[in-house]
């Protein structure tokens, strides 16, 4: 299994370094990605008319958001994993990362965040968020800093994050509403 999460993430690295303003936008998007994710959900709270569900929704984003991320910290105390440019399978187009590959916290934000929209029923911002959520997880490996198994498990941990935010965080509960009118 490992060649084949190897293989597949030397071949996505391997476009790297043939086109320098592809390159660029690839650094870009892994580096600005979450937080314009980030931004476009949050811009979204005076959004519509039926606010109330789009703010239940969005609080269910930051939710996923904030526990696929502390899911990941779990992970990473148990497993170890190396980079894959330490490896020698990627070449690296940033900075190293001081942390260990598995999973990537790109994915998990990014697809914790799709994830909520579409258990919540926005299928079409859901969508928009998945589309958004693969370029950030290609981007990634892209630039050398993650296995495409990397991406494929913090992928996984968002939408379990989401799916326990969404089996939790009830809509209309005396919590939902609370939060949801704030502003």
């Amino acid at each position: 299994m490992y060649e084949l999460d190897a293989a597949v993430t030397h071949a996505i690295n391997g476009l790297a370094g043939h086109s320098a303003a592809l390159d660029l936008l690839m650094i870009w998007i892994s580096s600005i990605g979450v937080p314009l994710m980030v931004l476009a959900v949050a811009v979204q709270w005076w959004r519509g008319p039926d606010r109330l569900h789009i703010r239940h929704v969005l609080v269910a984003a930051g939710f996923s958001f904030l526990l696929g991320l502390g899911i990941n910290q779990l992970v990473l105390l148990l497993i170890h994993r190396a980079r894959p440019y330490d490896g020698g399978i990627t070449n690296l187009l940033i900075e190293r990362s001081a942390d260990f590959s598995f999973p990537s916290d790109h994915a998990t934000a990014t697809f914790a965040i799709a994830a909520a929209f579409l258990v919540h029923g926005s299928r079409r911002a859901g969508l928009a968020f998945l589309a958004a959520a693969c370029l950030v997880t290609f981007s990634r490996i892209y630039i050398g800093t993650h296995y495409a198994s990397d991406v494929l498990g913090g992928a996984l941990t968002g939408v379990f994050a989401a799916l326990i935010v969404r089996a939790v965080y009830r809509e209309g509960s005396r919590a939902d509403r609370l939060i949801t009118s704030i502003l």
